[in-house]
Order: C-alpha cells, then sequence, then structure tokens
C-alpha cells in the first residue's frame, strides 16, 4: 500500500514540475519576438492554406494555455496570448494546434480514435470518481461497483494514452511545416522545438499517472474481494 501511495505522490510532484517547467518556457519564449512578425492567428492561417484547408476557423479563446483544436466544429482555438502574440511561443502553439487540423484533414488514425471516445471518456470523467469513492467503501459488500469504477477508469487511461500519438505528430507537423516554409529561424526553430517538447510533456506524465492510479484501484480489488 505505501509503495503504490508512494508512487502516486511521486506523479503528482512530477505533473507539477513539469507544469511549471512549461509556463516558465512558454514565458521565456513569449518574449522572444517572431523573425515572422506575425500573429499567432496569421501564422495559423498560414499554414491552413498551406495545406489546402479551407473550412477550418480560426477563433480566440479565454483563458491562458487553453489552446485546443475542436475537430468537431472544425475550429482552431487559440488563447488570446496566442491568438495575437507575435512571439516564438505563439507561433510554436498555433502551428501546434493547426498540426491536428492537418491530422483531421487527413484522417490521421490515432485522431479519430480519440475522437470515436471522446463521450465513453466525458461520460466516464462525470462520474466515475464518485462510484470508485463508493466502491473502496462497499467492496466488502459490493465488490463489483468498484470493478465498475475500475473499467470507467481503464477507458479515461486508454484515452490518455491514445492522446500521446496524437500530440506528439502534431508538434512534428508544426515543426515540420515551420522549417519548411522558412517562418522561423534556426535558432527560433530550436526554441519551439522545447516549447512544444514540454507541451508533450505533460501529456505524458498525465498518461503514466493515470496508469498508476489505476493499478493503485485493481491492488484494492485485488486484495479486498
Amino acid at each position: 500500500m505505501l509503495g503504490i501511495y508512494g508512487i502516486l505522490i511521486v506523479f503528482m510532484l512530477i505533473s507539477w514540475l513539469v507544469s511549471m517547467r512549461l509556463k516558465s518556457k512558454f514565458k521565456q519564449y513569449s518574449e522572444i519576438a517572431f523573425r515572422g512578425n506575425m500573429t499567432g492567428a496569421q501564422v495559423a492561417a498560414k499554414m491552413l492554406g498551406d495545406n489546402n484547408i479551407t473550412d477550418v476557423k480560426i477563433v480566440s479563446v479565454e483563458g491562458q494555455l487553453t489552446d485546443h483544436y475542436n475537430p468537431i466544429d472544425k475550429t482552431v482555438n487559440l488563447s488570446p496570448e496566442v491568438f495575437n502574440g507575435r512571439s516564438v511561443a505563439a507561433a510554436a502553439v498555433s502551428a501546434h494546434e493547426c498540426g491536428h487540423a492537418v491530422q483531421h484533414a487527413h484522417a490521421y488514425m490515432w485522431l479519430g480514435m480519440r475522437s470515436k471516445l471522446v463521450p465513453a471518456v466525458s461520460f466516464a470523467s462525470r462520474y466515475m470518481q464518485w462510484i470508485l469513492l463508493a466502491g473502496v467503501l462497499t467492496i466488502t459488500v459490493l465488490p463489483y461497483l468498484l470493478l465498475f469504477g475500475i473499467v470507467m477508469f481503464t477507458a479515461t487511461t486508454i484515452f490518455s494514452f491514445i492522446t500521446l500519438p496524437v500530440e506528439f505528430d502534431a508538434s512534428n507537423r508544426a515543426l515540420a511545416w515551420l522549417d519548411s516554409s522558412g517562418a522561423t529561424s534556426s535558432q527560433e526553430h530550436e526554441m519551439a522545438k522545447d516549447a512544444l517538447k514540454w507541451a508533450a510533456m505533460t501529456y505524458v506524465v498525465a498518461a503514466l499517472s493515470s496508469l498508476a492510479t489505476l493499478v493503485y484501484y485493481i491492488s484494492i480489488f485485488l486484495r479486498r474481494r
């Protein structure tokens, strides 16, 4: 039991450190002007145009690091700092989100799988914590309630791991375009690569943390049933 708790605490600490590192990197590269002198929105428009994508809208959304691509309504959603920013960080993030739009246009397998899981994962995320808690408290009389919660948690864990190739591929597409289009200098390219690397690391840690938590609940079920 202490071993499992120790692993969970380690992942919580690593997650916090990676999150702080990402914010630090984003702040650092947000202060470095992008030589193309384009805003994040303009970078996104150019990347979409270069990939012959004309049915995706670029919109601004509230918050910090809230940037994402929505395959349902085909929108590249950029935070104000990225949408209006003329920095290396803004260019990297906007290109990354457009990388998802390119994936969608090319029917990238992992993005399709991830999109299909969204409804089930949304449902599971809403209720599984309560079901897991109730399952642990009533395991001696209702052991299969915990098992049901474990099945739901398994779905979210699988989703976390499917997200990894989606995020890494989007970054690779973004970096390849930034290089081939001549949008970034060699120095700016390395900065963009570094920023996207730390963004990807948050997904890696989240996936491993989810797996460790899943193992924790499975161990409870096997030990007490």
